[in-house]
């Protein structure tokens, strides 16, 4: 009967070790969890705006929706301030329009957020 048992346990294992060291009998499969990390993380991602034309690159990813951006308007706000009052209106019309939020954030950056999030403000003290 022991016997019987190792032979069947022979037939089963050798298959699966041909199978390996060969090399061609294998299917690769990926791990369909690491797909949704990906699409599930929000990424945090630093904008220095040094003209007009850098505020595209931010209203390209607020609209794809999963980041957030830290904008640096310094280098801007030295340079033209019309130019800069224009492209925060740009980008708050814009976060209006995806249901986002955008707030300063000290005197020299903005942060603008897609709809999945909220900025936090204090609540002005009356006194």
């Amino acid at each position: 009967m022991k016997d019987f048992l190792l032979r069947i346990k022979e037939r089963f294992t050798q298959p699966q070790e041909e199978e390996v060291e060969q090399g061609e009998n294998y299917v690769e499969l990926q791990n369909e969890a690491s797909g949704k990390d990906d699409k599930a993380k929000v990424l945090v991602r630093p904008f220095v705006m040094e003209e007009f034309e850098d505020i595209k690159d931010v209203l390209d990813v607020l609209r794809e929706g999963s980041t957030i951006a830290l904008i640096n308007i310094k280098p801007l706000k030295d340079k033209d301030l019309v130019e800069l009052k224009r492209a925060i209106a740009k980008l708050r019309k814009t976060c209006e329009a995806i249901n986002g939020d955008i707030a300063g954030f000290g005197e020299d950056y903005v942060v603008a957020v897609p709809y999945f999030a909220r900025i936090h403000r204090n609540a002005a003290v009356e006194e």
